[in-house]
């Protein structure tokens, strides 16, 4: 959510700050805006709503004249987007420039007192707030210099931010800082880089410091980093690490949408998840993270996932998967609700943490919230070094490699690998899962990339087809029961998502309870029918729907006959045991979204109103 890019060394800056805002898109953004240092050391400023190739159109006479700069694109919080509500903003002495990611909650009261000493506000924004609160602190004292100004305008806020700033009296400086809302720094040959990610820097160097919770740090050729703790001032060693990521990875390889890419990776990414991690001619499951902490999962009273989105879908599966064959308490909770209900939780729970991007605010307070309660966190996501990661006691990655479109899938079906590893290996070490039915599962979830591949194969064009009748639907309808109840919630999110029409999934058995008033000609209803689970179920709900004329498209074992027959549009997906069949069933659900919003002419990896990471409450 919003992308913070800077850059300051011996290259052309609009380039590099133009170049990564387009990698920082995918994050979601509704307008976005450049500084410049030019040659005299003042500012030049271009913002507007809208995408970056707008801001492309109104700035590029600023390509070549500056070596340092800085670059947003803005989600809205606080104000419309506007032109005049899009970063960066100047203080009332115009010498100072920020961008911001995050909210400022105390912004107001601030903002009342800089009225009465005689500031002015063109825009809305709590960021417009906070630079003029640098401006004050160095107005009030002309011994204030501006990387200490800074540091006493963030002791005075609350909320969360990553900032960087820059001023016109100090010539080839940033100052950055962050709280709550990630920032990296890229260190180049005599050059620096400064962005939400590294995707923006990838190409120039593969060392970068992660900036940590309350820290801030002041960059220039001269200086070098200067890292120092918001609170205290005390200097910190920065920790370089290398990075990982590659230019390939954040490309789109040939494919028309990052999200189609994604989709068709799942075979490498859940084969990564595993890697190292399952070793079926040993007959083990190799996962540091759990075993070292063994003795606090099998002695918890339970387990409490916590996640968002997508990621609370998994989170779901996972509860089935653990109590079915670990035999542990599992209670799954919206991270946005669970720390505003005063949760009761001891040092006897376990709560693992699933997100994405490892950010994610929501989640991000829940798990402070259990840490505080004393209970053991446990963390599930994709990105090195991310928060949640650093938060955590300890956790798993799952190796998705970088996910760019904004609807989640890759790291889905990884996040549920890891699920399934964790399951497994508590289960066997309880001794609630036997040998042979260990061996068969591992050697079962062993094939699953190669199913994976099958799948693609057969439902890509496939999908293509059925995608084409409901380009006019408005409402659809996703049912499962058991496993595949959650992975029917996935499915409902990702088309309404991408496509924007609506959708809803629900427990087949509930369809009775309220839903089957929606049913008619013009409903159609995605079901998930694989053989294994609750299958005859499943055909008494099809001939329900289709006693009401319901448009049925279903997903169902390769050889199905029954659900195949009546549904309207089959979609054949290989039969594997009951607890996998939400890995495999996600993915063709994936291509009809992916394909319905296609044919609707969406922005399918820029959604209307979403961001990849939320990192702001």
């Amino acid at each position: 959510m919003c992308g913070i890019v800077g850059y300051t060394g011996f290259q052309d800056a609009y380039e590099i700050v133009i170049n990564g805002l387009r990698r920082l898109e995918y994050r979601g953004y509704d307008s976005a805006g450049i500084v410049l240092e030019n040659t005299n050391n003042s500012f030049e400023v271009e913002k507007t709503k809208g995408k970056v190739d707008d801001l492309v159109n109104i700035s590029g006479q600023l390509k070549g004249t500056a070596k340092m700069g800085m670059g947003h694109t803005r989600w809205a919080t606080h104000g419309v987007p506007s032109d005049r509500n899009s970063h960066p903003h100047l203080s009332n002495n115009n010498k100072i420039a920020i961008i911001h990611n995050g909210i400022i909650e105390n912004y107001d009261t601030i903002k009342k007192m800089l009225v009465e000493k005689g500031f002015t506000f063109k825009s809305e924004t709590d960021t417009e707030v906070l630079v003029n609160l640098i401006q004050y602190f160095m107005d009030i004292n002309a011994e204030t210099d501006f990387p200490t100004a800074v540091r006493y305008a963030l002791n005075e806020v609350y909320g969360a931010y990553a900032i960087t700033v820059m001023h016109e009296d100090y010539p080839g400086v940033l100052v950055v800082g962050r709280l709550g809302s990630p920032l990296a720094i890229g260190i180049g040959d005599k050059e620096y880089f400064i962005a939400s990610d590294a995707s923006p820097f990838v190409e120039f160097t593969k060392e970068a410091i992660y900036l940590e919770e309350g820290h801030m740090a002041t960059i220039s050729l001269e200086g070098g980093v200067d890292i120092r703790t918001i609170n205290e001032n005390s200097k910190i060693e920065p920790e370089i690490q290398e990075l990982k990521l590659s230019l390939e990875q954040i490309e789109k390889g040939g494919y028309e949408h990052f999200m189609l890419k994604e989709i068709f990776e799942q075979p490498k990414s859940i084969h990564d998840t595993m890697r190292g991690r399952l070793l079926v001619d040993e007959g083990v499951i190799k996962m540091a993270g759990i075993w070292d902490h063994v003795e606090k999962f099998k002695n918890a009273n339970r387990i409490i996932i916590i996640a968002c989105g997508t990621s609370w879908h998994a989170g779901l599966i996972g509860e089935y998967l653990i109590e079915e064959y670990a035999r542990i308490p599992v209670e799954v909770e919206y991270a946005s609700e669970f720390r505003y209900r005063n949760p009761i939780i001891t040092d006897k729970d376990v709560v693992i943490a699933i997100s994405q991007s490892g950010e994610t605010a929501d989640t991000m307070a829940a798990l402070k919230l259990a840490k505080e309660k004393g209970a053991f966190i446990y963390g599930i996501c994709n990105v090195v070094d991310s928060s949640i990661a650093r938060i955590t006691d300890a956790g798993s990655y799952t190796h998705a490699g970088p996910e760019i479109g904004v609807a989640s899938t890759k790291a889905f079906t990884a996040q549920l690998t890891i699920l399934t590893l964790i399951a497994f290996k508590l289960g066997k070490h309880n001794g609630n899962l036997g040998n042979a039915e260990f061996m068969s599962l591992i050697s079962e979830l062993d094939a699953i990339p190669k199913k994976i591949e099958d799948v693609l194969s057969a439902t890509h064009e496939l999908t293509q087809e059925i995608a084409k009748d409901f380009i006019g639907a408005t409402n659809f309808l996703y049912l499962g029961r058991g496993y595949n109840y959650p992975a029917a919630l996935e499915g409902a999110l990702k088309l309404k998502e991408i496509s924007y029409i609506h959708a809803e999934g629900y427990p087949a058995a509930e369809m009775k309870h309220g839903p089957i008033a929606l049913i008619d000609e013009n409903m159609p209803i995605v079901i998930i029918a694989p053989k294994k689970g609750h299958y005859d179920k499943i055909v008494s709900n099809v001939q329900e729907i289709k006693a009401r004329k319901g448009k049925v498209i279903a997903v169902v074992n390769k050889g199905d006959q029954q659900v195949s027959a009546m549904a309207d549009y089959v979609i054949e997906i290989p039969e594997t045991s009951e607890c996998f069949s939400p890995i495999v069933a996600s993915v063709p659900l994936q291509l009809l979204a992916y394909y319905i919003a296609v044919y609707r002419g969406a922005n399918v990896d820029q959604p209307r109103n979403l961001a990849k990471s939320v990192t702001v409450e």
